[in-house]
């Protein structure tokens, strides 16, 4: 099966409900249609409503291609949802709700609900420690003071506040550049030793800035420090790899979703790590088509109802 290379050649190709299901049967079960229940081989399609059933004798006989996937209870038309799920993957400064919401015709609250259901499909394992030679920074994410009203902003001092969300990241060097970021609560000694020692090897090369929490970590770590009072390159020691990577975070945030409440910011990061560890090289070229199919090989297994997005029922915690 030929697959789109443009969005354009997405939104036609996909508009077809038969290519929809043959591209997510490919990609969930390549080795034959399995019921998710009991897992037997023994099923049948049924073309008039697009769903399979199980000739075993049990509860839930019959099932779709949503079942067990960030689609589930969805009753949005795979069209959309592939389409939107096209524009997440390969929109560098990220979609917005309401840009989804006029693109597709759905409700905006519709979009922003299908797009934290894209985001989880991004959510990746971390793939262990990083080694070799790793840049280790952080920064500040949240409202400008100065853009407040003067009342919250009056509130915000007096409560001790800054109203910024603490984010912490890792770059391994090479030709992949993998990056992951991980929310943190402070910047004490104790808070960065650890999280540095979780993420990476012993015995790596680490570049950081002159940050003094840093400091100590060349007891297990070769450590090398740039001072950004000084200079921002020191030979092979600096951390622009991450501060690349914040430019790209922070252009999506303050200039395409705007305001981000910090209990779903985690999310956003999710979104952003992926196209970043995705974008491919002059070695190895991604194409957006390659990157639409890594996000829907990874549907499976990942669901989150509205009530738990908000906030209502089971927590849902960061990986």
């Amino acid at each position: 099966m030929k697959q789109p290379k443009t969005l354009q050649e997405a939104i036609i190709f996909y508009s077809s409900q038969d290519n929809c299901l043959n591209h997510l049967v490919a990609q969930r079960w390549p080795d034959g249609v399995t019921c998710p229940t009991c897992g037997g081989k023994d099923v049948k399609f049924i073309p008039t409503r697009r769903i399979w059933e199980c000739k075993t004798k049990h509860a839930k006989k019959q099932f779709s291609i949503k079942i067990g996937t960030i689609f589930e209870d969805s009753p949005i038309g795979l069209d959309k949802w592939l389409t939107a799920a096209w524009m997440v993957a390969n929109c560098k400064n990220g979609v917005s709700s309401y840009e989804i919401h006029r693109a597709i015709g759905v409700t905006q609250k519709s979009a922003w609900f299908m797009l934290h259901r894209i985001r989880l499909a991004m959510q990746d394992d971390d793939g262990g420690k990083m080694q070799g030679h790793v840049e280790v920074d952080e920064t500040f994410i949240g409202g400008k003071a100065r853009f407040m009203h003067k009342d919250k902003r009056a509130k915000l001092d007096k409560m001790g506040w800054n109203n910024k969300v603490i984010v912490a990241g890792f770059k391994q060097r090479g030709p992949d550049g993998k990056v992951r970021t991980q929310i943190i609560e402070n910047r004490e000694k104790k808070t960065m030793h650890a999280m540095v020692k979780d993420n990476v090897e012993y015995g790596s090369y680490l570049s950081t800035d002159d940050c003094h929490s840093y400091w100590g970590l060349d007891q297990e770590y070769i450590h090398q420090i740039v001072d950004h009072a000084e200079c921002y390159v020191k030979g092979q020691v600096h951390t622009n790899g991450l501060e690349n990577f914040w430019s790209l975070v922070k252009r999506g945030l303050k200039g395409t979703y705007v305001s981000v409440e910090p209990f779903h910011l985690f999310r956003y990061l999710d979104e952003q790590v992926f196209r970043f560890n995705n974008r491919g090289n002059k070695y190895q070229p991604i194409s957006d088509s390659d990157r639409f199919i890594m996000l829907t090989a990874n549907l499976v297994g990942k669901r989150i109802t509205y009530q738990q997005l908000i906030g209502r029922g089971m927590e849902t915690q960061a990986n």
